[in-house]
């Protein structure tokens, strides 16, 4: 899990520093459990150190201060206030929840005719649904008080979708020996492809709209493979379902991401790969090495799909 206690107090020797002390370092990755990997100046790695909550938005490439003991603790981050660089994000936030939001200010009725000035007696009204949301339209007889304009219809909201399954094949069958999908080969009984299949859900999501981004979220577990960062080999596969022989690639390998024992990442796909996935004519996605260089087992596979 954790650097051992020998290993460093090794590493603080090395360095000159002592428990206690307070050093920077890079963040490697950010592990699934919400802690980080860390990269320290001498090119060691230090697994799943545990960060303050105030810590928001960790990401690869962060420098930390950390304090150094038997339990490492990352203390804060370095760098820009977030104030200064996290307005455009806030911004699409907003935007994206004022999407749901269809206002009127007020919604009155009666017997006679609305008391003050502006109104405007509609002689038809229309109604129509355009992105899931209702729009009404008043025909009048005189618009001297010209109406606003019309929103622009935004982007489909983003979907995403999860794997209907997953696994590993080796020796062209199922390798039921394999607890994620795995890649490559630690033990010399020959290399593994892993896979993950979402049936025709992706197709169905992407039915009628225009495909702007396709990424897919990817966690690499602990204690298969070296620890350090390694590359995932992505492939597209045909498959809807797991198949009971070999489990055949198509376009790749694709090296979008690069993962540290633990971590967690999420990659952008190859334009090419969304129009295949979106069409029908690829159905999944698989990774496969060869030799015990780059061998590891992932977990995820979530797809999250934005539309123009």
């Amino acid at each position: 899990m954790t650097a051992s206690v020998d290993l460093l107090a090794g590493l603080l020797t090395q360095g000159g520093k002592s428990a206690g002390d307070v050093v920077s370092a890079q963040v490697a990755d950010v592990t699934e459990s919400g802690r980080v990997n860390l990269q320290l100046g001498d090119g060691s790695l230090l697994l799943e150190v545990a960060c303050p909550t105030s810590y928001r938005d960790r990401a690869a490439g962060d420098w930390v201060a950390v304090r150094m003991s038997s339990v490492p603790v990352v203390l804060w981050r370095l760098g820009a206030d977030p104030a200064d660089t996290e307005q455009d994000r806030i911004e699409e936030i907003a935007e994206e929840a004022a999407r749901d939001v269809q206002v009127v200010r007020a919604a009155t009725y009666g017997t006679g005719a609305p008391a003050g000035s502006g109104w405007q007696a509609a002689s038809a009204v229309y109604v129509r649904k355009v992105d899931g949301r209702v729009e009404v339209y008043f025909q009048v007889a005189d618009a001297s008080d010209p109406s606003p304009d019309t929103p622009a219809v935004p982007s489909p909201k983003p979907a995403t979708v999860s794997p209907s399954g997953s696994g590993t094949w080796r020796s062209g069958r199922p390798d039921e020996y394999a607890s994620a999908p795995t890649q490559g080969d630690w033990t010399g009984r020959g290399n593994r492809r892993g896979a993950w299949f979402y049936g025709s859900a992706i197709q169905n999501a992407c039915a009628g709209k225009t495909v702007a981004k396709m990424t897919v979220a990817f966690a690499r577990k602990s204690g298969a493979g070296v620890n350090a960062k390694r590359p995932l080999h992505l492939y597209l596969h045909n498959h809807s379902a797991p198949p009971s022989g070999q489990l055949n690639l198509g376009d790749g390998p694709e090296d979008l991401l690069r993962l540290s024992a633990g971590a967690k990442g999420t990659a952008t796909l190859p334009k090419s790969w969304a129009t295949a996935l979106a069409s029908g004519s690829a159905k999944g996605l698989a990774i496969y090495a060869t030799g015990s260089s780059d061998y590891m087992a992932v977990t995820g596979g979530k797809i999250t799909i934005t539309f123009s």
